[in-house]
């Protein structure tokens, strides 16, 4: 089974991608849905992040909006929050990735917005990197509920340039294009992981 890691920074297509991807019957782990429901009622990255950041935890489960605002006031809490969130995550992907081994897929997807960041890229075999363009990733950004210039731009200091993830991809996904031209690249990804998937490599 081929394990591809799908990454991009904000507001590249990342999450559009993913879907395309789940449309044509690869497994794909959405990281942010794992994260939203670690924090929920009940979840188990609540105790810990409260422990941390109390402000952040409100009737019984993590705000993000105010996890975000503590975060960009104390910049030192970052580290500490990933300590304790990321390896729930990296349980539940591990999970994942033994279902989709026993039910026989040839390719899997992680979707992981900080592949680099967590080191997950030297465990997948491929690399697979969703990029648009700063000006365009600029705009889509900040038509998000909530975004400011202030916020984007603190959000793309704890990420890996785009530059760099584009360098280290194997595959480079453009979602600057119409949604059926990015449909075409995904495709032609996914052929090409098939049939490295058959070789064994």
């Amino acid at each position: 089974m081929i394990v591809a890691g799908l990454t991009g920074s904000i507001a590249m297509g990342k999450s559009e991608t993913a879907k395309m991807f789940a449309a044509r019957g690869i497994p794909v782990f959405d990281s942010d849905a794992a994260v939203h429901a670690l924090y929920a009622s009940g979840g188990a990255a609540v105790k810990p992040v409260a422990a941390i950041a109390p402000g952040a935890v409100v009737e019984g489960r993590v705000d993000r909006s105010r996890l975000a605002a503590l975060l960009q006031a104390e910049p030192a809490l970052l580290s500490r929050i990933e300590a304790a969130v990321h390896p729930l995550v990296r349980a539940l992907q591990d999970q994942f990735l033994a279902g989709c081994a026993a039910s026989g897929a040839d390719v899997a997807v992680l979707d992981m917005p900080l592949l680099f960041e967590t080191g997950r890229d030297q465990e997948v075999d491929v690399i697979i990197v969703v990029s648009a363009g700063a000006r365009l990733q600029r705009e889509r950004a900040l038509q998000r509920p909530g975004m400011s210039e202030e916020k984007l731009d603190f959000i793309l200091s704890k990420q890996l340039p785009d530059d760099q993830k584009r360098a280290r991809a194997h595959y480079v996904i453009d979602t600057s294009v119409s949604l059926a031209d990015t449909g075409r690249e995904v495709d032609r990804v996914i052929a090409e992981l098939r049939r490295r998937a058959r070789r064994g490599a």
